[in-house]
């Protein structure tokens, strides 16, 4: 690595270490889980199996059982009578109570319609499960180990599959709602399988929790057929360390983190390009609303999403390397495809903002449509990537989006907790997004997003379809027509300053302690009160006043730096006016570089008589901004680590100490240039005063003579 690099990844570091403090502050940290490892990859994706069931679930009271199944189709409704009749002899009335009978692999339990509460697991543990040793999370339950979870089953979870295999569970209604389970807001989780490779869940919905409603752990095979979640803390499903999963015809709202979370997915094709063998995890046929997000997947690596819909979340799809203790990061390798992503335009922070999220949960009023976000979100996005590489986004509809339909930006590798510095830039590559349908709907009307693009600049290989719309950066590199090509590639190792800014003041959220960040417009924040406005405002204000000063104190005679003053304060104006249109990306901000590097550079030319070195350093800054407005709104300038925008920034602070210091040099200031005397009056020499001249004016009285 050249010294340069070395340099600019000291910077990067040191600029990273400043988010520290507010990336890794006390919060919602995502999912945290005990220690656990992927699975060895020999299973297999189960099968659906139809024969009659090994185990029946069912109420006593046949007189709502019936209720429930009279609008069903007579052979539906002939067949729930039958398996009722047999429930009733030798079934079981709980869910909890099928599952711990259950004695071989291979075996199935219907759940027949009802409303299942599971009363026995409800209450709070006592004797020696009250009093585990377990460290505790960050949102304050345990972290229990695999052993405490055997011993103490239903200190967390309404319903407890641990270590069955091949079990599948599903509902006999003619709906995913006709059988219901329940956690009634008392357990975190509503139905957990642990270690259970091969598990197959179908045709009910699980609700109410205080964090997940199904929950998939360190599985090898797993499906989810056409389950409802709804009304959850944080996700509706959520499937970590696994492989050989099926999510499919399932739906999911209400939950303040996402509604599909398929986090730590195996990562299976670590060290690849585009060009993998198979995916860990499939999601299809699904609908996901109402949520914070949709979809979501800190270390969600290898998963192929298709043909599914996320709408009317905060944001569509999110996938990040942002938390530590998720096995598989940096995250890599998700593909997206045929999804319809759109309206995601919900704003719950208000919620956090009034109280209602720090009632108890079964006050809030989730079933009424409130939402409690977990954690930072800048609302009105498609998909989110947060430091990920090697993902595919081609062929989905992306449309509606009042902020941006993609979203990129770096996080460096100690916020998950890696030190060592070859990692730390080594997110936000590789990502295509090409042959999408931005701002249209599957019908060809338009429904245009605020902008196509938000990019921190951030990384290398990333490229987008010549088609995108308004971006933040102006110019984007192209993609190829072969995955991998890339036009106009650039490997930058630190965000736009600004973007950073942003990052870090949209970071500082705590949904526990009500802290909505000041600044941040995901929270609200519009003019004056944005961030980025407000350095926008104290930059520009202290480059004007230090560029007044130093042209009042040593150039207002020069009419080239009063035009070139006078050109700067106008850009300046227009970097401020700028600041204030980040959602809607326009030609203003190039606009106002344009004429701060022609003030820089007319004023660097103005200095370069009597102070040259000042003057080709203004020069120089002139340069520099005018490098910017072009990598901004032209084409990103390739090949250099750094964006211009901080080597502007970092000569600027220079330049304004040394235009200071200028300006407070002792010395008259300059006028107007003394014009040439007239060589016809000035003496020869060897000519006695006053020879061959007309003689001298006379002075009026008391004037000093020569």
């Amino acid at each position: 690595m050249s010294w340069t690099r070395r340099f600019v990844l000291a910077l990067s570091v040191v600029l990273a270490a400043l988010a520290a403090a507010l990336l890794t502050a006390p919060g919602a940290q995502a999912h945290e889980e005990r220690p656990v490892t992927f699975p060895d990859g020999s299973g297999t994706v189960p099968k659906l199996r139809t024969g009659e069931p090994d185990l029946l679930v069912c109420k006593t009271d046949r007189t709502a059982f019936e209720s429930r199944i009279s609008g069903f189709p007579a052979p539906l409704k002939a067949r729930n009578r039958a398996l009722y009749e047999r429930c009733a002899r030798d079934g079981h009335r709980h869910l909890q109570q099928a599952v711990d009978a259950v004695d071989r692999p291979g075996m199935t339990i219907a759940i027949l319609p009802g409303l299942y509460e599971e009363e026995p697991s409800l209450s709070p543990p006592t004797g020696a499960c009250a009093t585990l040793d377990a460290p505790k999370s960050s949102l304050g339950y345990q972290i229990l180990s695999y052993e405490q979870q055997r011993q103490c089953p239903h200190n967390q979870n309404l319903v407890a599959i641990l270590g069955k295999k091949n079990l599948q569970i599903e509902g006999t209604g003619a709906s995913r709602l006709d059988v219901v389970v329940d956690a009634k807001y008392r357990k975190l989780n509503a139905l957990r399988a642990d270690g259970s490779d091969g598990v197959y869940f179908r045709n009910f919905t699980a609700q109410r929790t205080t964090f997940n409603s199904l929950y998939v752990l360190a599985a090898d095979g797993f499906v989810i057929d056409d389950v409802l979640t709804r009304w959850n803390d944080e996700y509706g499903f959520l499937t970590f360390a696994s492989d050989h999963g099926l999510y499919k015809n399932c739906e999911s709202y209400g939950n303040g983190d996402s509604g599909i979370y398929p986090g730590s997915a195996s990562d299976i094709n670590d060290g690849r390009g585009y060009d993998v063998p198979r995916y860990s995890i499939e999601i299809t046929g699904c609908r996901s609303h109402h949520n914070m997000v949709g979809y979501s997947g800190t270390a969600g690596d290898s998963v192929w999403v298709h043909d599914n819909e996320f709408d009317h979340n905060m944001g569509g799809a999110s996938m990040d390397s942002a938390f530590p203790g998720h096995p598989g990061l940096p995250q890599n390798h998700a593909r997206f495809e045929r999804n319809l992503i759109h309206d995601n335009n919900q704003n719950y922070y208000p919620y956090v903002a009034d109280g209602t999220c720090a009632k108890p949960p079964v006050e809030r009023g989730y079933e009424q449509g409130v939402v409690c976000p977990q954690i930072s979100m800048p609302p009105g996005t498609g998909i989110i990537t947060a430091g990920g590489n090697w993902n595919l986004y081609e062929n989905n509809w992306v449309y509606g989006h009042q902020r941006a339909a993609f979203y990129l930006n770096a996080v460096p590798a100690f916020i998950r907790g890696e030190s060592a510095w070859g990692k730390q830039t080594d997110t936000s590559h590789h990502n295509r997004y090409a042959g999408n349908h931005l701002g249209v709907d599957e019908s060809g009307a338009a429904r245009p997003n605020r902008a196509d693009v938000w990019w921190d600049g951030q990384g290398s290989g990333n490229c987008w379809q010549s088609d995108t719309g308004a971006a933040s950066p102006g110019a984007l590199p192209g993609c190829g027509a072969r995955r991998g090509d890339v036009s106009g590639d650039t490997d930058r190792l630190i965000g736009e300053p600004v973007k950073l800014a942003q990052l870090l003041v949209c970071a500082d959220y705590n949904v526990q302690a009500r802290r909505l960040p000041a600044g941040c417009d995901w929270y609200g924040a519009r003019g004056l009160q944005r961030v980025e406005t407000q350095l926008a405002l104290g930059s520009s204000l202290v480059l004007a006043l230090a560029g007044l000063a130093l042209w009042w104190r040593r150039l207002r005679g020069n009419r080239l730096a009063g035009a070139a003053t006078l050109i700067g304060l106008a850009g300046l104006a227009l970097d401020v006016a700028g600041s204030t249109l980040a959602l809607t990306p326009t030609v203003v901000p190039a606009l106002a570089l344009l004429l701060t590097g022609a003030w820089w550079t007319l004023l660097g030319l103005a200095l370069r008589p009597s102070r040259p070195v000042l003057g080709w350093t203004t020069v120089a800054l002139g340069a520099l901004t005018l490098l910017d407005a072009f990598d901004k709104a032209i084409l990103m300038v390739p090949g250099i680590p750094l964006s211009p925008a901080w080597l502007r920034l970092l000569l600027g602070v220079i330049w304004v100490l040394w235009a200071v210091v200028a300006a407070g040099a002792r010395g008259p200031a300059p006028t107007e240039a003394t014009p040439e005397p007239d060589p016809e009056t000035v003496p020869r020499a060897g000519t006695a005063p006053g020879a061959g001249a007309a003689p001298a004016e006379p002075r009026p009285h008391g004037e000093a003579t020569a």
